[in-house]
């Protein structure tokens, strides 16, 4: 299953640490929602549920989960080899 994440909403800054939900669909079912960002965290790392982001114009990158040094894991986009930040340019809810 992969769902595409759609939104973003930040808490307490601007950088990818700072996402604290997400807003997704799954296009192959058109079930949508949106979730704490350590449930998405959880998805990708215990579901084998991949998350991606897609510009409309064909661009598309994958969501990865980021284990810091310290701190809660966080996700970011990363595409063709490179961290990208796909994520913080979707829309704010």
């Amino acid at each position: 299953m992969a769902i595409q994440i759609t939104a973003r909403r930040m808490s307490g800054g601007t950088t990818h640490q700072h996402i604290v939900r997400l807003w997704w669909t799954e296009p192959s079912t058109g079930k949508n929602g949106n979730n704490p960002r350590a449930d998405i965290v959880g998805w990708i790392e215990n579901k084998n549920i991949k998350a991606y982001t897609d510009d409309g114009r064909g661009d598309r990158a994958d969501v990865a989960v980021v284990t810091p040094g310290h701190g809660e894991k966080y996700l970011r986009t990363h595409a063709d080899g490179v961290w990208t930040n796909n994520l913080l340019a979707l829309p704010e809810r």
